[in-house]
């Protein structure tokens, strides 16, 4: 399975499309990274425009199995965090046939 760009990797490619230097980069990063966390928890919603939204959900409780025995086991019901991938990024990754 192929890795995907590390935060270095990606840190020195925003530098060296915006020419900035590292320090910059990486604290742009940390910013949108934190600023992203901060929103989703606060209102619910975080969207990075061209890429996709951070959505909080709620997930209900329901009724799951243990693995191993096979017993029907209570899943309580907890709060869940998603990525939706804006359509336009959908269609540019992996466009209809």
């Amino acid at each position: 399975m192929a890795s995907g760009m590390t935060k270095t990797q990606l840190t020195r490619h925003l530098a060296e499309k915006l020419e900035l230097n590292n320090k910059t980069a990486a604290a742009f990063l940390e910013h949108l990274a934190d600023t992203a966390i901060k929103e989703t928890k606060k209102t619910g919603i975080f969207v990075v425009p061209g890429l996709g939204r951070l959505v909080k959900a709620h997930r209900k409780a329901r009724m799951g199995r243990n693995p191993q025995t096979g017993e029907p086991i209570q899943i309580k019901a907890k709060t869940v965090v998603k990525f939706r991938v804006a359509k336009a990024a959908k269609d540019a990754i992996a466009p209809k046939k």
